[in-house]
């Protein structure tokens, strides 16, 4: 856990605006004081869920994607902490843990050069070694009894979520992946690609439904590898949105079937929500409101266990946006559980 730098008090203090008679999210929010022993200190506390921000962008390097998800976590925290805190947002049961802290692999990033081999396999080599402090962090948090929220870094972090989660409930796990892309690329050293094809290979990940891939973005090779796989469903955005021969609700019900028998994580994709600055921004895509019910619907189930929101990656003229945005899908997350 050396990774982990805690959310706390002062910098609460800082980032809260307090306005007369109005309560602020983040005037309730619970922190922790102390870095030592997470698993016991969150297992007795009267909380669900904990926030975590792995503010990263190396795995969308090692894709050959475009860096810059490495700042939606600092971009949401300033936008989450001061949203009313009412009857409709519950932050009394919600603790802001804090972040895990890569900036020492983000110094070496800038050394390195996408378009040379043998650099984006020394970023997949990092991969794998951010991928062992974010399964330490979720199996923490999953076995203590708490569903994780966590913002921020690339899709690569899927593998982190999943393996986490798995250790700690001792049983693989499914997930549903509102995404533009299947992220199911062969194990060829881990990057953002790949997240869910390792997480399958190594049996952290059974049932896996993914949501709304874009049919010019899904290489043949892939959609072969996923069609003789039982376990794998799917559909695109195309037929949804665009032919109209699939039904939003529909899918999302016949989604819910294939992953819901099991604990199961949910996966959102800023790529695939039309005009979000993303790794991989599209003109095409969902809307933020079919993000916001996807969340809401698959989040109302018992066996949801955690809620990944990556891939966004703000400059400073949409950080508010973006913020806004993931804080929207963190309380619709909240608010499906509470009720």
């Amino acid at each position: 856990m050396d990774k982990l730098v805690l959310f706390n008090a002062e910098k609460l203090k800082r980032l809260v605006n307090k306005r007369p008679k109005e309560s602020k999210f983040g005037e309730h929010i619970t922190v922790l004081a102390s870095v030592f022993n997470i698993y016991e200190q969150l297992k007795n506390l009267d909380v669900e869920h904990v926030i975590i921000g792995l503010p990263e962008d190396v795995g969308v390097f090692a894709n050959y994607g475009k860096s810059g998800t490495s700042s939606a976590y600092e971009a949401t925290i300033k936008i989450l902490l001061n949203i009313q805190s009412n009857a409709f947002t519950n932050p009394k049961k919600v603790l802001i843990l804090g972040h895990l802290n890569f900036e020492d692999e983000l110094e070496k990033l800038k050394l390195l050069d996408q378009s040379k081999k043998k650099d984006v396999a020394k970023a997949r080599k990092m991969v794998s070694k951010i991928d062992k402090q974010v399964v330490s962090i979720i199996h923490d948090i999953v076995k203590a009894g708490k569903k994780p929220i966590i913002i921020g870094g690339g899709h690569n972090n899927a593998y982190g979520n999943i393996k986490g989660a798995s250790l700690a409930l001792n049983t693989a796990i499914n997930v549903v992946n509102f995404d533009a892309h299947t992220d199911f690329r062969p194990e060829e050293g881990r990057h953002s690609g790949n997240g869910f094809s390792y997480a399958f290979a190594e049996g952290f990940l059974k049932n896996y439904f993914i949501f709304g891939i874009h049919e010019n973005y899904t290489s043949q090779n892939i959609l072969n590898t996923i069609n003789k796989l039982k376990t794998i469903d799917y559909n695109t955005f195309e037929a949804i949105s665009i032919r109209k021969t699939l039904k939003f609700k529909t899918e999302m019900d016949r989604a819910l079937k294939h992953i819901s028998d099991k604990p199961f994580g949910i996966e959102i994709d800023c790529d695939a929500i039309e005009n979000i600055p993303s790794s991989a921004m599209s003109p095409s895509g969902f809307n933020v409101n079919k993000a916001r019910r996807f969340v809401d619907h698959f989040a109302n189930h018992k066996n949801a266990t955690y809620l990944h929101i990556c891939e966004a990656a703000p400059s400073t003229e949409t950080e508010t946006q973006v913020g806004k945005l993931i804080t929207y899908l963190i309380t619709d997350f909240i608010r499906a559980h509470d009720h």
